[in-house]
């Protein structure tokens, strides 16, 4: 945590000057960034990555948006859960897998296996 002190500090140093709202924004925020960076760099990729969660959400929002109104809550959950199923073809991965996922589930098994249940 000293380290990324001070690489912030040094950070800030040079880009105070020209972005003071971004920096005065990473100060405000700092005692709420420190404790990620307790967890494996494997596991902080995962946390603070959010494109897979907006662009699930956009999907969901799609979904819905195309066919108005649902008559009960167990349609809009079928049309939720097919919108997760589909595919896309025209994505990085298709198949919705993730890089070195077997790393990380070795790493989140050795962090977190009693919470897991698998250890």
């Amino acid at each position: 945590m000293a380290a990324a002190e001070s690489e912030f500090e040094a950070f800030a140093a040079s880009w105070e000057p020209l972005y003071p709202a971004m920096v005065g924004m990473w100060r405000r925020s700092w005692a709420e960034f420190v404790p990620f960076l307790d967890f494996p760099v494997e596991i902080r990729s995962i946390i603070y990555t959010t494109n897979w969660i907006e662009s699930l959400n956009a999907r969901f929002r799609a979904a819905t948006r195309r066919r108005g109104h649902f008559p009960d809550e167990e349609s809009a959950l079928m049309i939720l859960y097919l919108a997760v199923r589909e595919r896309r073809p025209n994505r990085a991965t298709p198949t919705g897998q993730i890089a070195g996922w077997k790393h990380i589930l070795n790493v989140l098994s050795l962090t977190y296996g009693d919470r897991l249940g698998i250890n």
